[in-house]
This record gives C-alpha cells, structure tokens and sequence, in this order.
C-alpha cells in the first residue's frame, strides 16, 4: 500500500542518490543518464504526493491516486 510517508521516503532516497551523484565532480555519461532518470522519477512522485493530498483536501481517498506515465507529469512542468 502506498501512503504519503512511503513516498516522502522515495523522494528522500531519490534525492540521496542524486546528490552523492553531483558530489564526486562532473558526473559521467551513464551517471548523467541516471540523474535524468532521477529527475523524471522525482516528478512522478511529487506528483502521486500532491494528488494523494488534493483527494484528501477534498474528502475523497488519497488510495485512488495513482503514478501517472513520465510523459504525462515531465508536460506539466513544461507548461
């Protein structure tokens, strides 16, 4: 089951990885791959956790939110 927390968790970790990432100076090919990959998987979960939180704010239940695709969350940033 997922809940606000356990997603709070994964952005920690994501974020976490993202750092140790940046830390070691400029990162490499496959290291610049992954923080792109980083960064489309932040979306999403920032995303669950706003939905998760709005169904709540409205009285309906934070469990029907769901992940949505990378395409869909990475449009919402460029608008």
């Amino acid at each position: 089951m997922t809940t606000d927390q356990s997603v709070l968790n994964r952005i920690e970790k994501l974020v976490a990885e993202e750092e140790r990432l940046w830390s070691g100076g400029r990162p490499s090919d496959p290291e610049l791959k992954r923080l792109k990959e980083i960064e489309v998987e932040l979306d999403r979960a920032w995303d669950l956790l706003r939905q998760r939180r709005a169904r709540r704010e409205f009285g309906q239940d934070p469990d029907d939110a769901e992940l949505r695709p990378a395409g869909i969350v990475r449009t919402y940033r460029d608008e």
